[in-house]
């Protein structure tokens, strides 16, 4: 009687062991469409599911504390009835039945095979209980739940929302310690992982470029996505000297005129001088106004909502606050608060799958002369990709240099640190630049030779 009380008590245990093992597959694969539905569908299981979700790490804490503990009630339960069930005769009969195979056991005492076969005995009761409970636990406890629970995960989580939550309670200290405890050890490890992200960065890079051709564009996105997080706003910015933008007093058909030459959707406009902006010009806002006289005061359409980006500022970041503003464009600022150039989210876009050709966008020319083979003579804003295509090197030639230099007049001026003078020479890596023409604020004209 009293072993069958344990082996219905076995049962119930293993029962609960599968619920709960259960909660954590059916809790944890809670889609934001099933949390949604629940908060839509106001009762006390849902809410109840819903406080529950909304600290995971106790939830998970009360979870394996509550399942280990299940776990060992079982295993020891199972030893015990299984000892009550075989009987300690039993199991020395058997150990003596093994002991007379053994050749190592002939010639001794009686004792000494009585303590030999209490051992085996043991080691037998031993693995029947490991083997035999683990199994059981394994395909009832584990597998067997999850499944069903990652299947039916809502229901599940109705099911088991009010045993999870007066277990929580119960296990309320337990839980807070398990939570703390793995707080300090996660801080621990980020805080001693955080040196090698660089490094990690650097070594997929090196792995992508040698399981991919360089010049595969497969490649180039992969790339792109590694170093995303790493690219601030002024690496992708248009600096303002390149910047189409219109002063707040122009003529309206002037503005028409500038709209049409440069293509553009948006058009930044200023007073006087382009530190100084009012707000983005929409083409789209002028199209029922497009016949109107040249008096026609346009600047009642110029939309004050400006995004300001400072220059350190992550495009990983800036994707994210163009979202949530619903923004397609970002004036660039430096340290003393002046514009330094505008960044879209194309330019971010374009980063990761290269550039992106519109259909009304016309083929940039890159400004270049080709000398003789391996002597070219290129304009200082030609960009490093564009010099690495034409000369026929990777694309990756200048990356030892350039830091954050996009240009090939940048690289110089990273190199030196100041505006060089006319026929000044610098050697970088396989590559010789001099300097053709240069005006006080930049470097007009590079003549590269491949040594």
């Amino acid at each position: 009687m009293t072993v069958a009380l344990l082996v219905l008590l076995l049962c119930i245990l293993l029962c609960c062991s599968a619920m709960v093992s259960g909660s954590e597959v059916a809790y944890f694969s809670l889609s934001p469409a099933d949390i949604e539905s629940l908060q839509t569908e106001e009762n006390k299981v849902n809410k109840a599911i819903l406080r529950l979700t909304e600290r995971p790490r106790k939830l998970l804490a009360t979870i394996l504390i509550s399942n280990n503990f299940i776990n060992i009630a079982i295993v020891i339960l199972s030893d015990y009835i299984i000892r009550q069930l075989l009987g300690e005769a039993s199991l020395i009969n058997l150990g003596k039945t093994i002991t007379e195979f053994l050749p190592w056991s002939t010639g001794d005492t009686a004792e000494q095979i009585t303590a030999y076969a209490l051992s085996i005995g043991k080691i037998i009761n031993f693995l029947i209980t490991v083997v035999g409970v683990t199994f059981i636990l394994v395909l009832f406890g584990e597998v067997a739940p999850k499944i069903y629970a990652n299947l039916n995960n809502v229901r599940f989580c109705r099911i088991m929302s009010g045993p999870i939550s007066l277990v929580s309670t119960m296990l309320n200290p337990f839980s807070k310690l398990l939570v703390l405890w793995g707080s300090k050890l996660e801080s621990r490890y980020i805080s001693n992982k955080s040196g090698l992200d660089d490094t990690s960065k650097e070594d997929l890079d090196k792995a992508i470029l040698l399981t991919v051709y360089s010049d595969d564009e497969e490649a180039d996105i992969l790339r792109g996505i590694i170093k995303f997080g790493n690219v601030s706003a002024k690496q992708i910015m248009k600096s303002r000297v390149d910047v189409i933008a219109v002063e707040i007093n122009e003529k309206y058909h002037d503005v028409l005129a500038l709209i049409k030459e440069s293509g553009y959707s948006r058009i930044p406009v200023y007073i006087e001088d382009f530190d100084e902006l009012v707000g983005i010009l929409y083409v789209k806002d002028l199209l029922e106004f497009s016949k109107e006289s040249n008096d026609f005061e346009w600047q009642a359409l110029v939309r004050k909502n400006i995004l300001y980006v400072p220059e350190s500022k992550k495009i990983d970041d800036l994707l994210k606050e163009f979202q949530q503003k619903r923004m397609h464009m970002g004036v660039v600022v430096d340290e003393f608060g002046g514009s330094a150039g505008i960044v879209t989210l194309e330019d971010i876009m374009e980063e990761v799958i290269g550039e992106i050709k519109g259909e009304f966008d016309e083929e940039e020319e890159v400004d270049f002369i080709k000398i003789s083979p391996g002597n070219y003579i290129f304009d200082g804003k030609t960009l490093l990709n564009d010099v690495a295509r034409i000369i026929g090197v990777e694309k990756g030639s200048f990356d030892s240099y350039k830091k954050e230099a996009d240009s090939l007049a940048g690289l110089i001026l990273i190199q030196l640190g100041s505006i060089p003078k006319k026929d000044r020479e610098i050697t970088i890596g396989q590559f010789r630049l001099k300097i053709v023409s240069v005006s006080k604020r930049r470097i007009e004209k590079i003549h590269l030779t491949i040594l």
